[in-house]
């Protein structure tokens, strides 16, 4: 529970800017890993729970499929199928170490029928995730890509780690239904709307202007959260609080109101998918401490690491566009490039 948890010292030396790039003060740099290559073969190289914080910002999804559906997971207990429900079941059963974040397959005695994966706690996850499949089989397509990446990401989270989930409006909705049977509903923390007004706008229904992002936690007793770490917003009526407290802002609620990437900002690359500094900033002042391991599969033009470094926090970024890895290069020149 949220209110059990017990902040840590405020962070020293990050600071706001205007364009929401991050300047260092008294905090040091912290180191930065980019690796290039599939995210799910790179993320396997690394240990059961090394990291406090992972943000994963996926491709959105466009009706087209992101990859194979077929791919493959490796837990604590060795190598496990992240397959359709399409797929043959496999015989082979693990062994389960305690409090394993692993996903498990709960094949049927009869050899042809379909594959009952459950999740961390018992639920009937593959039936839950057929009936999603009769309704839209563009999800199943994006899922089957999507699956085994969050399976690895909650096996690499420390215990008192935190997972962010950054989707758009199509997917949410399912993705956050699975992700409760994958890693319990209990351990789900918070649904995060970072809101914009920007761009186009439709006036044949309400302009879609958001993205959501879901955090879990890793365990709902023992997570990190430090409020007094985050960057305070202004008060929307100042004037019906006190001179101290307007002074001071107010701490952000779960909905975030923030621009995009200022197109004429030092803090564009140009890259199409850039996320905001100031977005990332909240998340990692809150959800981890300096000398934290921070990592992010899908690092783009490397904002997760930018922002983390500069917190003082070891950032590992994953990225199998040779453009991304340019970008963050550029970005980034004191990181270590692992190909």
């Amino acid at each position: 529970m949220t209110d059990t948890v017990q902040p840590g010292p405020p962070e020293v030396g990050a600071a706001a800017v205007g364009d929401g790039a991050v300047e260092v003060g008294a905090v040091g740099i912290g180191s930065v890993e980019i690796h290039q290559g599939d995210n799910l073969a790179v993320a396997a190289r690394f240990a059961d729970g090394s990291f406090t914080l992972i943000y994963l910002d996926p491709p959105f999804n466009t009706g087209r499929v992101q990859g194979k559906a077929l791919e493959t997971a490796r837990t604590t207990s060795g190598i496990q199928s992240a397959a359709n429900a399409e797929t043959d079941a496999v015989a082979d059963s693990r062994e389960e170490s305690a409090g394993a974040a692993a996903s498990r397959l709960n094949p049927e005695p009869n050899k042809g029928a379909a594959v009952v994966r459950r999740g961390f706690h018992g639920r009937e996850y593959e039936r839950l995730r057929g009936d999603l499949r009769t309704y839209d089989d563009r999800f199943d397509d994006y899922w089957g890509f999507l699956e085994p990446r969050l399976v690895e990401a909650w096996r690499l989270l420390a215990h008192d780690g935190t997972l962010y989930v950054h989707l758009d409006y199509r997917e949410a909705h399912y993705a956050k239904v699975l992700m409760d049977a994958l890693f319990g509903r209990e351990c789900f923390l918070n649904e995060l709307i970072w809101a914009y007004d920007y761009g186009a706008k439709t006036r044949k229904r309400w302009p879609t202007k958001h993205d959501t992002i879901l955090v879990y936690v890793k365990n709902p007793d023992a997570y990190w959260f430090d409020s007094e770490a985050v960057d305070r917003e202004p008060y929307m009526a100042p004037g019906l609080v006190t001179a101290e407290k307007a002074a001071r802002g107010k701490l952000p609620t779960d909905v975030w109101w923030h621009t995009i990437v200022p197109t004429t900002g030092r803090e564009k690359t140009g890259y199409p998918t850039q996320k905001p500094e100031g977005v990332l900033r909240r998340i990692v002042q809150a959800s981890s401490r300096q000398g934290d391991r921070v990592l992010d599969l899908f690092a783009g033009s490397g904002t997760t690491g930018a922002v983390a470094s500069a917190l003082g926090r070891e950032a590992v970024l994953v990225d199998a566009n040779p453009e991304a890895i340019a970008v963050m290069r550029a970005r980034m020149p004191h990181a270590t490039v692992i190909p």
